[in-house]
């Protein structure tokens, strides 16, 4: 039987989320936010986990991890950078003018969409055996 796989929402969620931090970081970089090498690997990493999820996501059941790694590595990046030299939070306050501050607001709520959605695929792809043990 040839079946057509669909898109279920958190699925596109995971995706979405992906590519919207992936923008986020291009905003920041074209703000003039400087980046410790060429060009910014975030862009990089995401947009190579965005294609990697697409392609996998029917035929690999692990595939969900992708969305939730990735977004756990921009959060980590964040906290680390905030925390270290202060930047981070000095761009999503607005300390270093209106393109780095949407550029770090996009990047942050695209990788929490991210981490959701990557979350929400796995737990919809559990077997029902599993789930029901797990309620």
């Amino acid at each position: 039987m040839n079946v057509k796989q669909q898109w279920i929402r958190p699925e596109s969620a995971a995706l979405a989320g992906m590519l919207a931090s992936a923008a986020g970081i291009a905003v920041l970089w074209a703000s003039g936010i400087e980046f410790p090498v060429y060009p910014p690997p975030g862009i990089i990493l995401l947009g190579t986990g965005a294609v990697l999820f697409t392609v996998l996501r029917a035929r690999v059941r692990w595939a969900a991890v992708l969305p939730i790694a990735l977004g756990l590595f921009i959060q980590a990046g964040f906290m680390v950078e905030g925390f270290v030299s202060g930047t981070g939070f000095a761009n999503l306050a607005g300390d270093a003018g209106i393109g780095p501050m949407v550029g770090q607001a996009v990047q942050q709520v695209g990788a929490i969409t991210a981490i959701v959605g990557g979350a929400l695929t796995a737990k919809a792809r559990l077997p029902r055996q599993a789930r029901r043990r797990a309620s």
